[in-house]
Formats: C-alpha cells, sequence, structure tokens
C-alpha cells in the first residue's frame, strides 16, 4: 500500500501561515519558512503589547489627571487620595478625560474633594 500523506491539510496549514505573512517585506511574505518565523516573532509581540497597552494608557491617563490637579493646587497622589476618601467611584480614565476635555467638571470634582 502506497504512503498517504495528507497534503490537503499541509498546504492549508502553509496558506494560513502565508495568508498572515501578507504585506510583510521581502521574503519574509513567499517563502514558508521565513513567513513562519515572522509570523511567530509577530504573534508573540502581539500578545505581549496587548498587555503593554494597557499599562501605557494607565500611565498617560495619570499624567492627564496629576496635570488637571496640579493647575488647582493638588498632586496626583493627594487628589487620588481623597477621591477614593470621598468615595468617588470615578475611574482613572473617566477622570482623565474629564480633566482633559471638560475642565470645568474637572474643577468641580476638585472642588467637591479638597
Amino acid at each position: 500500500m502506497p504512503r498517504s500523506v495528507n497534503s490537503v491539510a499541509s498546504r492549508n496549514r502553509r496558506k494560513k501561515i502565508l495568508k498572515q505573512a501578507k504585506g510583510y517585506f521581502g521574503r519574509r511574505k513567499n517563502v514558508y519558512t521565513v513567513a513562519k518565523n515572522a509570523v511567530e516573532k509577530a504573534m508573540s509581540y502581539s500578545y505581549r503589547d496587548r498587555k503593554n497597552k494597557k499599562r501605557s494608557f494607565r500611565g498617560l491617563w495619570i499624567t492627564r489627571i496629576n496635570a488637571g490637579a496640579r493647575i488647582h493646587g493638588l498632586s496626583y497622589s493627594q487628589f487620588m487620595g481623597k477621591v477614593k476618601a470621598n468615595n468617588i467611584e470615578l475611574n482613572r480614565k473617566v477622570l482623565a478625560d474629564l480633566a482633559m476635555n471638560n475642565p470645568e467638571a474637572f474643577k468641580a470634582i476638585v472642588e467637591k474633594v479638597k
């Protein structure tokens, strides 16, 4: 009996990798072995950076809240401590948005916690 190789599955597996490598430069887009390495590396970067994105956005929000709070004479840590003490249930994302796009509402929050 002749040897059976599942070439349909093999071809589909290779096509899947090459489809993911679409838009890459040089041999990374059309040579399977090179594309496979490039796609694996890209997937590991994307996994890592989905975690890092949360980290960097939190840092951005803290910077914006700090800038808004310092205008009103408070540091970030003093402001956040007073927000927590007054049981204001606004997260950093919302506070940063208020500080940047709605300064009068942010000022009202600062006056409430002072």
